[in-house]
């Protein structure tokens, strides 16, 4: 029998070697920092309004998180922002220019301001004049698009162009009444945008040239709406999904031929909220005293149809968009944020809460952005409105608001027009005041 301690029982040099190369790397791993969740598109990595962070803020401290800067000279507008490689981007309207801008997303401080297209759609109410559109980036370019319908390709690293279109001199599009404010869809190659109009409903784009690969023509000539598209993948087609002037409308994602549309969300003003695909179903709504429905989406001999499950006014969603988390909706129906089963359109619970806004999701809770300044961290939950803190950003503009929230690395961004803050809401740090 070998002695416990023999040579027979020791482990060979190579084993031992592999074992301290695995250890180097376990402590190599363990010391790097995690990949940086970023927001690089309108409504976040899936257009959903879904953040993938976690471990962040189960509740707020009175007078909010702690605020690590903000960005003053912006310029004039609602664009959200979007968060990729270490930068903040957006468009505004700075004098008579319409510019695209990158931050420095640690200090704030502004890295390069590259303008687009003249500032000459002017709404004539001070509190909407400026860009509505969220840059969209996909490695080193970044797509954006202008009020008057100026698509851009241009390089994240110093702003440079590399193509542009136009959505009304190309593509026969006419500008929506307040303003193109789409936010452009990248998709493997190509680049998505709704020109609107007899010619063009929407367009694909070769991202790399602006080339086009194809025009959807929409029957009814629907003009672009305030929202953006989508993608869905319908009893096994993916499809491009998008609200326009008339109605939701679907189109097969390789070919741009038209598929089917719901006309019931539509109203006759401004539609802006992004449409919810969900087990071959689209809920979609809109305000102006109109609400939502869910239309169910059918195979027929030549395409699909829409069949409308229910319609309820109780979502009179404007501007602000909706989540669905599990089997429920969270948006506001005009000034009540409210809760609903998307399955039946029952509501499971309603509150004034901050009054009318936007909404955005991450790790549990909604982030609910009152238009009128005020955000709070709300549970989503069925149970009932759980509110777990609110803080208002400093130094208010005094005009309505109608950016979205964005949570990106642990940090919370929230726009007011000419400024841009940040905000820090990993789990653990510490108080703003």
């Amino acid at each position: 029998m070998s002695h416990p301690l023999s040579s027979t029982s020791l482990p060979s040099l190579g084993v031992i070697r592999t074992l301290q190369s695995a250890l180097c790397l376990s402590i190599l791993l363990s010391s790097m920092p995690l990949t940086a969740q970023e927001w690089r598109q309108w409504r976040g990595p899936e257009r959903t309004g879904h953040s993938k962070e976690t471990g962040l803020l189960k509740s707020w401290p009175e007078g909010g998180p702690k605020l690590l800067w903000t960005a003053q000279g912006l310029g004039t507008g609602n664009s959200t922002p979007s968060v990729s490689g270490g930068k903040v981007f957006g468009l505004s309207y700075r004098g008579n220019d319409e510019v695209v801008w990158a931050l420095d997303a640690k200090t704030g401080k502004e890295v390069w301001a590259v303008r687009i297209a003249a500032a000459n759609f002017r709404i004539g109410r001070q509190a909407h004049d400026g860009s509505g559109s969220t840059p969209t980036i996909e490695g080193t370019r970044l797509y954006a698009l202008g009020t008057s319908g100026d698509l851009v390709c241009m390089e994240t690293a110093d702003g440079r162009i590399v193509w542009r279109k136009n959505l009304v001199r190309d593509f026969g599009g006419s500008v929506p009444q307040w303003g193109y404010s789409e936010s452009p869809l990248v998709d493997g190659d190509r680049v998505i945008a709704t020109p609107g109009g007899s010619s063009a409903g929407m367009v694909a784009l070769n991202k790399a040239t602006g080339d086009v690969i194809w025009k959807a023509q929409i029957p009814g000539n629907d003009d672009a709406g305030y929202s953006s598209v989508i993608i869905a993948t319908i009893h096994g087609q993916k499809q491009y999904v998008q609200f326009m002037s008339g109605g939701v409308v679907g189109v097969d994602a390789a070919t741009g031929k038209f598929s089917w549309r719901y006309d019931s969300p539509a109203n006759g003003v401004a539609n802006c909220s992004t449409p919810i695909y969900v087990n071959d179903s689209i809920f979609a709504a809109s305000g102006y005293n109109t609400g939502g429905g869910l239309a169910k989406l059918t195979k027929t001999g030549n395409g699909m149809k829409a069949e409308e499950v229910y319609f309820t006014r109780n979502m009179r969603n404007h501007h602000g968009n909706m989540v669905l988390v599990g089997d429920y909706i969270y948006g506001f129906d005009e000034s009540n944020l409210t809760c609903l089963n998307v399955k039946t359109g029952e509501i499971a619970w309603r509150d004034r809460s901050v009054g009318k806004g936007s909404v955005s999701y991450a790790d549990g809770f909604i982030y609910a952005r009152s238009e009128r300044g005020p955000i709070a961290l709300v549970q989503a939950t069925p149970e009932g409105y759980v509110e777990k803190g609110r803080f208002d950003t400093p130094n208010r503009s005094g005009k309505t608001t109608w950016t979205h929230p964005v949570i990106a690395d642990g940090k919370l961004y929230l726009r007011d027009h000419d400024q841009l803050f940040c905000y820090e809401i990993r789990s653990g740090s510490a108080v703003s005041r």
